[in-house]
Order: C-alpha cells, then sequence, then structure tokens
C-alpha cells in the first residue's frame, strides 16, 4: 500500500498548498468568543466555529446554519430549531469525535452559560454577550430529540433571534468537553477550541500568529453555506499591531490582508499598483466613557464641561482622515432607531470652565485617560485622540494622564471597572440597536458592559419597554428617547460615525467586509 502510494505520488506531483496570510491588529483575549466582547476573538471563532443562525457574509439577512429551520410560538415564548444532519466536529491531538453533531451540543454549550451550578459555568471567565443578550430572555434550553432543540424564554425578545448570530452563541461540543473533565483539562475546551466552521485551529502563539487548516468535511461545502467554504489549505493571522508594518507587509506579500490600515494611508493604498481597498459603511460606536459612580464625574456639570471641552471636528479630522463625522446618537446613522435630532457638544473652553467653576473646581482637577492601544473602524488611533482630548483639556485647568495597555489587558482591566475615563467602543454583531443601547443600561453595570458604571433609570426602562415590542417604529421611538437622555446626562461623550477599511492584494478573490461580528475569510482565495 506505500509502495502504490509513493508511485501516485511520483505520477502526479500534489498540487501546491495555498495559504491566505491576514495581518491583523492584535492578539485575541480569548480563542473562545464566548468568554469575550472583541472582535479580535470574535475573527477566531468565526472561522472554526458556527451559529444556530447566522448574518449573511457581507450583509444583516438571518440564514439558517445549524438548525436549518425554526418556528416560534404565537405567544413569542418558544423557539423550536430543527438541527441539521450530517454536520462533524473537528478532531484535535487530544480528541477525535465519535458522532455527528446534535442537539446535546445545543444544550450543552446553552446551558454552561445559564446554568450557575454548572460545573462548567466557572471554567473560563465571564459570558458578557450572553448575559446581556440572551440570558435576561432565556428561560430554559430542552433538547426534543437528537434533531430538536426549544429554547423557551421568561419574557418575549424583539432582539433574541438575530442575537443567537452572535460569535459569542458558538455551538461547542459536548463530547469533547466530556472527554476534556475526564482527562481534568477543562480549560483546553476554550484553549484549544474545536468546532463545525470551515477552518480548524492548528496553533496559536500570543502577540505572534494564529494558524488555521481548512476543514475539508466542513458541512457548508455540500450545500448549506457554500459561501463559508474554505477556499484555501491554510489560513494564517499575522498579529501586526501597527498598520504601518501591517501595510508595509501587505506591500511585500508578506500577507494577502491588511485590516484597519491608517486612515492617512487610504489615498496611496488606492494608487498602489497590485492593491486595493475595500470600504463599507458600518454599524458602529465609539465614545469615550466616565465613572459617573466616581468624583467628580458623579456630578454632570463637570461630564458636560468635559464634553465642552473637547474640539471634537478638529479632532475627528485629524484622527479619522475623512472616514468619520462628529456623532452624537448612540446609534449610528447607519442602523435604524439613530436619533438624528441630536447633535455634537459645541466646542465651547469658557463655558466648560464655567461650569467647572460652578461644581466647585475653578482650578481644575486631574484624572487618568485610557486610550485603545489598537486601530479599530471606529476609532482609528487612540492614542492621538487622546493627545488631542489632553490638550483641550489642558485648557481649562484639567491634567489628564494617558494610559493604555495591551488590548486583551486593556478589555480585562476596563471590564474589571479600572479607570475613571476611558475610551470604549464597537460595532454591531446583529442588525438591531439594543445591542449597543442594552450595554448601558443598569443591569449591564453587573457584566462590566457598561464601563461608565451610569444607571439612570429612566434611560434603563425605555431600554426594556423597547426589547418586548415586535413593531419596528415603536421601538425606534422608545431607543431615540433613550438616546435623549443619554445625551442629557453626559455619562459619554461619542467620538465618530464612521467607515471600515480593508487593504488587499489585487489576487484575493471572494473576500466581502463584513461588518456584524467576526470577519469571515471562509470563500476566500488567493490567485496567481
Amino acid at each position: 500500500m506505500l509502495g502504490s502510494t509513493v508511485a501516485l505520488a511520483a505520477a502526479a506531483p500534489a498540487r501546491a498548498a495555498s495559504t491566505l496570510v491576514v495581518c491583523t491588529e492584535a492578539s485575541p483575549d480569548s480563542l473562545n468568543a464566548a468568554l469575550s466582547t472583541a472582535n479580535t476573538s470574535f475573527d477566531v471563532t468565526e472561522q472554526i466555529a458556527d451559529r444556530l443562525v447566522e448574518m449573511e457574509v457581507g450583509g444583516s439577512t438571518l440564514k439558517p446554519a445549524l438548525a436549518e429551520s425554526w418556528t416560534i410560538s404565537e405567544d413569542g415564548l418558544r423557539y423550536t430549531f430543527k438541527l441539521r444532519r450530517g454536520v462533524k466536529f473537528h478532531s484535535s491531538a487530544s480528541f477525535k469525535p465519535a458522532r455527528e453533531f446534535n442537539a446535546d451540543d445545543v444544550v450543552f454549550t446553552y446551558n454552561r452559560m445559564l446554568d450557575h451550578s454548572s460545573p462548567w459555568y466557572k471554567v473560563g471567565g465571564s459570558y458578557d454577550m450572553f448575559s446581556s443578550f440572551i440570558e435576561p430572555a432565556l428561560q430554559s434550553v430542552t433538547k426534543l430529540d437528537d434533531h430538536t432543540v426549544v429554547l423557551t424564554l421568561k419574557k418575549p425578545s424583539a432582539s433574541f433571534l438575530n442575537a443567537l448570530s452572535i460569535q459569542s452563541l458558538s455551538i461547542q461540543s459536548a463530547e469533547y468537553a466530556a472527554a476534556m473533565e475526564k482527562a481534568g483539562t477543562q480549560s483546553r475546551l476554550d484553549q484549544q477550541p474545536i468546532g463545525t466552521g470551515p477552518f480548524q485551529l492548528l496553533q496559536y502563539q500570543k502577540d505572534s500568529l494564529i494558524r488555521f487548516r481548512a476543514f475539508r468535511e466542513f458541512w457548508g461545502a455540500g450545500g448549506g453555506m457554500p459561501e463559508r467554504a474554505a477556499k484555501v489549505d491554510n489560513l494564517v493571522f499575522s498579529i501586526t499591531p501597527d498598520p504601518a508594518v501591517r501595510l508595509a507587509k501587505l506591500q511585500a506579500n508578506e500577507c494577502q490582508i491588511a485590516r484597519y490600515p491608517n486612515a492617512a494611508d487610504l489615498k496611496r493604498i488606492r494608487t498602489t499598483p497590485n492593491l486595493t481597498l475595500q470600504e463599507a459603511t458600518i454599524a458602529s460606536t465609539s465614545y469615550l466613557a466616565m465613572r459617573t459612580d466616581h468624583k467628580p464625574f458623579d456630578d454632570v456639570r463637570v461630564r458636560r464641561a468635559l464634553a465642552m471641552a473637547i474640539d471634537m471636528k478638529s479632532l475627528v479630522e485629524a484622527v479619522y482622515q475623512g472616514t468619520g463625522t462628529p456623532a452624537a446618537s448612540l446609534v449610528p446613522p447607519s442602523m435604524w432607531g439613530t436619533n438624528a435630532d441630536l447633535k455634537p457638544f459645541d466646542y465651547d473652553p469658557q463655558a466648560a470652565k464655567a461650569l467647572l467653576a460652578e461644581a466647585g473646581l475653578a482650578s481644575g482637577f486631574s484624572t487618568d485617560l485610557w486610550a485603545i492601544p489598537v486601530a479599530r473602524a471606529y476609532m482609528p488611533n487612540g492614542r492621538r485622540a487622546a493627545e488631542m482630548i489632553q490638550a483641550d483639556w489642558a485648557k481649562i485647568g484639567v491634567t489628564a494622564k494617558i494610559v493604555s495597555f495591551e488590548w486583551g489587558e486593556y478589555l480585562r482591566r476596563r471590564r474589571m471597572g479600572e479607570g475613571d475615563v476611558g475610551m470604549s467602543g464597537g460595532t454591531w454583531d446583529f442588525p438591531d440597536p439594543s445591542q449597543m443601547v442594552v450595554s448601558l443600561t443598569c443591569e449591564n453595570m453587573k457584566t462590566g458592559r457598561n464601563v461608565a458604571n451610569w444607571c439612570n433609570q429612566v434611560y434603563s426602562d425605555l431600554v426594556d419597554k423597547a426589547g418586548v415590542l415586535s413593531d419596528q417604529s415603536q421601538r425606534a421611538a422608545l431607543y431615540q428617547q433613550a438616546q435623549q437622555v443619554l445625551h442629557d446626562d453626559v455619562p459619554v461623550v461619542f467620538f465618530a460615525d464612521a467607515k471600515a477599511f480593508v487593504a488587499l492584494r489585487s489576487n484575493v478573490q471572494g473576500f466581502k467586509l463584513h461588518f456584524l461580528g467576526g470577519q469571515p475569510f471562509g470563500g476566500v482565495s488567493v490567485g496567481d
């Protein structure tokens, strides 16, 4: 048999393996998106795992995935999912699956996060996305048979089905979990994750690279979702924090896709031979959050003074380089439910100084100012933005010390409540305003997502009421009212409504810039 294999190889030389290298901006804070709120983690999980439902690549239409169909009861409290058959899990050095995907995997995945008494609940960390968008409504997950599960809600949730598409809700293998529990190596479930997705995770070197291999038994290739199937043999994330270095690697063909290019480099990319630039209007938000439970930020006059002291027009021009416009609404213009009547605060240092004096701070004060360390579509250059804010605040007597950390550490510390003033933001992971609006409710002070630690019951009640209505126009009106409350109380100061950009080699085919959650690289190939 071995001789036959060698002879065959000699007669027909194997095709050279194809590799797609993507220059990414930071290490993920977790390899399992269930434990994260960051796109660096979502990007990993998007390659290796699947949800019951998913968003179309590059769009916002919900599509069947591991659930091939579903029905919703008339009262909106019972979601019955028919599961896809013939779906295989990846294998690893420590685990070989003995069965295909079934309802046990769905029950395990959801109950790990829902059942606080489960031994798996405390493995890995917290489940912020689940606790924010799913847990408040979800009562139970029940297996009817191997290919049918029922999710029963405590109350109707208008955004529930769309929220199930978030990478944090990706389905894990119950069989893998049982094997790791038996071996006493439960942490491997998150550190060496397997899934049913188009790529299999091979290697992770923090701050260096993440290596994937095409999963040729991916269920979608046969018809369920062919656009997500791997078109290259190998996928590599080359972790490169400096956008200038990412661009240099792209030009040298060391990577074929460079994410989050410098805004100042966009014109050069458009005119460089062998490079192309993709752009998309995205649903994102970016803001400076002030800890309203800490002095002096517990005084709305101080918060308003700091907002008025920032020359936001100049900041957006310098930092976004024509890729953004000053924002005033938490929900951006690209998403329904935006409040178009809100306007950015006028730049008025004298009025800001008067407000500080009225608050008993005529001589100013000192504070830390946390700047995100990575380029994001919603914040291309956190350091530059922080320096401009620092200079503006100095004019009203406020001394700001700029603080930053590695991206995963920054996120961890912010979720733990560190820092009085810091940058936050994100892109929507599903097409419903509730995702970012909910993050600033009183309830989310518990999860760490409400980084301002701001609790305004009027705001929270409006958001909660909107969450159970089915009429989109009624929901939009409530979200608009909530954003007015947010604007008036100033726990955050918004930066810009932005566009996203990705630079590619001209021979990259099939790439679509995705603006809801993690970026898929299935369906992408590299030509000669």
